[in-house]
């Protein structure tokens, strides 16, 4: 009896492990990068010429860049750039993809037209897509959000589409539908809710994806201009001095990976907990 709950419960305890600890770190990320005004009290934009490229030390925790600015001020204010453009990249390819995604399952005349174009989408690098994007306007908060979410919504469009197709022969759906209810409502009321838990999982792996790809952005030099820290343009900074200050690119690098890790581990979590065919798993193995 014994082993046969703690096999039931193992799973269990597993997943609410790793969606604590990604939970977690990700929660200490945000709370410091809203609260870094209060933090610290350097101001990250400051240029202290006689203090450049100082060693981490009691005062200076980061040490400081080429120009004399506190590394600990920029990594700190450049989560709260880096984790914005996650969340609102995360958050725009999420619904537009949603939507497009909806539209596509539940219209047999605009699926074939709309996953045409999704797949021509996709056909396009991301990253030259991005540049193109980026190099025609100017860097700006909403020019790289629109890009990263750009690249993301064929993904969840064909994320969406599918489990629409799957849902809409399950009996509940003929029954709205022999019920007379409006397309839309069976839709949003009906089908939408079985499209929630693959969204919640995806929407984590976006997240990580749209920090990892403003880095990338602003490690080529064409994202975030050098008076908007965040973590891209910290390591493109500090790329040229990296032989005499590593520090320069080893914090920032460290606070993205620990970001990226602590995403992924909570999209684990989610996707085990929220995944119907695990609970059927481990209700046969007990």
């Amino acid at each position: 009896m014994t082993q046969r709950l703690l096999i039931r419960r193992f799973p269990v305890m597993k997943i609410n492990m790793a969606i604590g600890i990604g939970g977690g770190l990700l929660l200490v990320l945000i709370v410091l990068s809203l609260a870094a005004p209060f933090l610290h009290g350097l101001d990250p934009a400051q240029i202290r010429p006689r203090l450049r490229l100082k060693p981490p030390n009691a005062e200076l925790w980061f040490g400081t860049d080429a120009i004399g600015r506190d590394v600990l001020s920029r990594v700190i204010f450049g989560g709260r750039t880096s984790l914005l453009v996650g969340a609102t990249s995360a958050l725009a390819g999420g619904v537009c993809g949603t939507v497009i995604g909806l539209i596509a399952g539940a219209s047999r005349v605009l699926d074939a037209i709309i996953m045409r174009i999704m797949d021509g989408v996709m056909a396009i690098p991301a990253l030259l897509l991005a540049i193109a994007m980026v190099s025609l306007l100017r860097p700006s908060l909403f020019t790289i959000v629109a890009a990263i979410a750009f690249a993301e919504i064929p993904r969840v469009t064909r994320l969406v589409r599918g489990v629409v197709l799957t849902v809409r022969e399950e009996a509940f759906v003929q029954a709205a539908q022999g019920l007379g209810l409006p397309r839309r409502i069976i839709l949003f009321r009906h089908i939408l809710p079985s499209c929630m838990a693959p969204l919640v999982v995806q929407a984590t792996y976006m997240f990580a994806a749209a920090i990892l790809f403003e880095a990338v952005l602003g490690f080529l030099g064409v994202g975030f201009p050098p008076d908007i820290p965040s973590w891209g343009n910290i390591l493109a900074e500090g790329r040229a001095v990296f032989q005499r200050a590593p520090w320069t690119i080893i914090f920032p690098g460290l606070f993205l990976a620990i970001t990226v890790l602590a995403v992924n581990i909570l999209g684990d979590g989610l996707r085990d907990r929220l995944d119907p065919r695990l609970s059927r798993m481990t209700k046969v193995s007990a």
